[in-house]
């Protein structure tokens, strides 16, 4: 059997005040797995994942709810922060200035899949709320790491475009895991739900074992 890619035991999780949020969590991801959390708001949902970020931030793409985009800053531009990385600071001050023909050409293949490509080098205050989280996605998608691991990634995006953009997520990296607040595409697109309640896990299980009902069970007070 092969090992996981990240595992917890018995962990208490703490927020950014030190105070314990989540008791007794036991978690593992294998790889090939794309999980869902789900819990009421101040669960610790976003807690979780991004104790589990820490853990390997060298293999993990992370989308962050609040986004982190630069106002100022293009579409462009902003996904680029995502390779920064990558390369030295002089080639990166010279791509802030004029943009690499390579990287122009990666960034605009990414923009076309997110159906951004007009808005290349808009600044990103003008863009929309379902645009900038595109934004923050492909931002994400250029980590180019194997792991995926959203805070409520599509929360601001019509639900078709989000079935899209789940399984181009999906596609492009072969395990994830996502903060997600739509039960019916946490069952359609996931392969197992983590439910969170009273900062504990009180669900983990194949989403093919689910049902809408069982998870409407995690929002009852």
């Amino acid at each position: 059997m092969s090992r996981p890619l990240l595992s917890l035991t018995a962990a208490a999780i703490h927020n950014d005040g030190g105070q314990v949020v989540l008791r007794d969590i036991d978690f593992k991801l294998d790889q090939g797995e794309h999980v869902a959390i789900l819990g009421v708001s101040g669960a610790g949902k976003s807690t979780l994942l991004h104790h589990l970020q820490q853990r390997a931030p060298e293999r993990i793409a992370l989308c962050p709810q609040q986004h982190g985009l630069v106002d100022a800053l293009s579409c462009y531009n902003n996904i680029y922060i995502g390779g920064l990385a990558r390369h030295h600071w002089w080639y990166n001050l010279i791509n802030l200035i004029r943009a690499w023909p390579k990287n122009r050409r990666e960034i605009f293949d990414i923009c076309a899949l997110l159906e951004l490509d007009d808005q290349l080098f808009k600044s990103v205050d003008q863009l929309s709320g379902g645009q900038r989280q595109r934004v923050a996605i492909g931002r994400a998608l250029y980590q180019r790491r194997p792991i995926f691991f959203g805070d409520e990634t599509v929360a601001s995006i019509d639900p078709i475009q989000a079935q899209r953009l789940l399984k181009i997520l999906q596609d492009l990296h072969h395990s994830s895991v996502q903060v997600l607040h739509q039960r019916q595409l946490a069952l359609d697109y996931c392969s197992r739900i983590i439910g969170l309640q009273d900062g504990r896990i009180v669900l983990d299980e194949n989403t093919a074992k689910l049902t809408l009902s069982d998870l409407d069970a995690l929002y009852e007070s």
